[in-house]
């Protein structure tokens, strides 16, 4: 019995069916946040609610009771029960369900962390086609790992100097905006990105110029993490391509 309740809950039907409903349970949450319709459909968010609760709830206890089952998952505790408890979907899914249950203790509403159940989403990144899309990811972000991390060092160093030199151009005239160099940080942030809100901006003549430089810099700055991802991703592409092209005779040119 316990063999054929892992089959059906790791069926294609049932996560279908677990996907399509925390999809609703998003949408429901979304829609409850206006007080007109929360008014006129009180009832029916209520028994959804109630109906989501006792399939989640259900699903996460059959989970833990088939975790023995589930030979693919990796083993960090002797008990593969724990294993899938302390996992983050595990974890994931209990967050899910808590807030129903513990309303006395929590006062907050803290349904609104059944969105991190969209998270479970990912599986079905799993299934056909999409496993190769998702292992060319993972290798393009594997492969770049040592070139983005000194992009984000250099950005660390970057946003260190804009912020100190803005301070020092800008805190005599505006003292409010300019307060500190952590408070400059944020104009930093805005303006190496190329966002620029516009809530804070550099009035003097050397804080202009030195504003100048640094949105410059921005640009190249934001373009260089896009052009090394991109280049891996097409490096990888081209490597999964000659992996399932089929190996040919130099002679006669026969496939084998």
């Amino acid at each position: 019995m316990k063999r054929k309740v892992f089959q059906f809950v790791n069926g294609n039907w049932f996560s279908k069916f677990i996907y399509g409903l925390i999809v609703l349970n998003v949408i429901a949450i979304i829609f409850e946040s206006h007080k007109g319709i929360r008014h006129s459909y009180k009832e029916m968010f209520l028994a959804f609610e109630y109906f989501s609760i006792v399939v989640f709830s259900l699903e996460y206890l059959l989970r833990i009771w088939i975790a023995n089952l589930d030979d693919d998952k990796p083993r960090f505790f002797k008990s593969p029960r724990l294993g899938y408890i302390f996992s983050a979907y595990g974890i994931i899914d209990l967050l899910a369900i808590v807030p129903f249950y513990l309303p006395i203790l929590i006062a907050f509403d803290l349904r609104i962390v059944r969105i991190l159940r969209l998270l479970r989403l990912l599986r079905i990144l799993k299934l056909g086609k999409y496993s190769k899309s998702l292992r060319i990811i993972k290798n393009v972000l594997k492969e770049s790992k040592p070139q983005l991390s000194v992009t984000i060092f250099v950005a660390w160093i970057l946003l260190v100097l804009a912020s100190t030199l803005m301070f020092y151009a800008e805190h005599d005239v505006q003292p409010d905006k300019f307060s500190n160099i952590g408070d400059s940080l944020w104009w930093a942030v805005a303006t190496l990105t190329t966002v620029g809100y516009g809530d804070v901006y550099p009035v003097t003549v050397m804080g202009k110029v030195f504003s100048a430089i640094i949105a410059l810099i921005g640009i190249g700055f934001v373009a260089l993490p896009t052009g090394i991802l991109s280049s891996a991703f097409i490096d990888n592409v081209r490597k999964e391509k000659d992996r399932n092209q089929p190996c040919r005779c130099p002679k006669c040119g026969e496939e084998f």
